[in-house]
């Protein structure tokens, strides 16, 4: 995958995320994961473009670590959504847990290989 299309791949998971949200009931606990996922859900979007950018390998690495945070952040604010059962649209739901989860593990291996690449280079 380049780094366009992981860079579109987080942008459609942030739209993703922000339509999920009209979507969530209105509770107080409903209005406080609403806040928490809107952050969360696009932060990875807005971080990896970020990264593109970054001034050094490390501060590349440092700007991946951020979009992992997020992206657990949210997985983990998805799945109490979920077992709150303050959200009805069980297939976007299931989407966005899937699509997460495969971000997380993208991004795990890119700092995992970046890191590689980066103690090559300061060797």
């Amino acid at each position: 995958m380049t780094p366009k299309e992981l860079e579109e791949r987080l942008i459609n998971f942030a739209v993703q995320v922000i339509l999920f949200l009209d979507k969530i009931e209105p509770t107080i606990a409903g209005k406080n994961l609403i806040g928490q996922l809107s952050r969360s859900g696009t932060s990875p979007a807005l971080n990896y473009g970020e990264a593109q950018s970054a001034e050094s390998g490390k501060d590349f690495i440092h700007k991946l670590r951020v979009v992992l945070k997020e992206l657990r952040e949210t997985h983990i604010c998805l799945k109490i959504v979920d077992r709150a059962k303050i959200h009805h649209d069980l297939k976007l739901l299931n989407f966005l847990l899937k699509e997460c989860n495969e971000l997380i593990s993208i991004f795990v291996k890119s700092i995992e290989t970046s890191k590689k690449k980066q103690s090559e280079i300061n060797r």
